[in-house]
């Protein structure tokens, strides 16, 4: 039979073989087996270097949506737009059809709360329904949005995400249907910022990654 080489004796080996203890488990190791859940905070004027290097534009129109192609980028952007609220005790994060689906549903991922859809008309979304018309978006157009009244708790803190707001017509609509259903604005959070100055002061808080004289 070969030969154990003794390195050193515990104390369990001086006990009877029915006492001895078993070795100690070693101490876990910090972190270890766990996947982070966010991203580390990204500041919005990290993500503004990268915005201006990556957004394209196409006859004159901006390409917000084809960023969201990258999924870092698409992670970082929920992160940065997130990180201004996070001490905001945000319920609910709702975002302004279409483009605004993408990002707050990042958002809301990023603050670990639900997802609240404003929408257009003339899409399927059943149930009971706050409806408004708006002043007039960037094409001249009355802004027609609708909440779904169920999916918003009375009292809850919600946060407006959107890409770009140009006129504040949506972002003004979509604040009223939140408080209509009963919650509570708490901010908009953009990647692009085009509004006047009166709409945005009537909006605030409101936070951007980069002003559209910028991109």
């Amino acid at each position: 039979m070969g030969r154990w080489l003794a390195i050193s004796q515990p104390a369990s080996a001086t006990l009877p073989p029915s006492v001895r203890r078993p070795p100690s488990p070693p101490p876990p190791i910090p972190g270890a087996g766990q996947l982070p859940s966010r991203l580390p905070f990204a500041p919005m004027k990290d993500l503004r270097d990268e915005l201006q290097q990556s957004l394209r534009y196409y006859d004159g129109h901006s390409d917000t949506l084809g960023l969201f192609a990258d999924s870092g980028f698409l992670r970082r952007a929920g992160a940065a737009l997130a990180g201004p609220f996070r001490e905001a005790a945000v319920d609910k994060v709702a975002g302004i059809e279409a483009r605004g689906f993408v990002l707050a549903t990042a958002v809301a991922l990023e603050l670990d709360v639900g997802f609240a859809a404003v929408r257009k008309p003339g899409a399927v979304h059943p149930g009971p329904k706050a409806q408004l018309q708006g002043p007039p978006d960037w094409r001249g157009e009355p802004t027609h949005l609708q909440l779904q009244r169920h999916v918003i708790v009375p009292g809850e803190r919600v946060l407006i995400v959107d890409d770009w707001a140009e006129t504040g017509s949506k972002a003004l609509t979509a604040r009223r249907l939140v408080e209509l259903c009963g919650g509570e604005y708490v901010g908009l959070s953009l990647l692009v910022d085009q509004l006047p100055d009166s709409i945005r002061e009537a909006l605030e808080p409101v936070e951007r990654v980069a002003y559209a004289s910028e991109v």
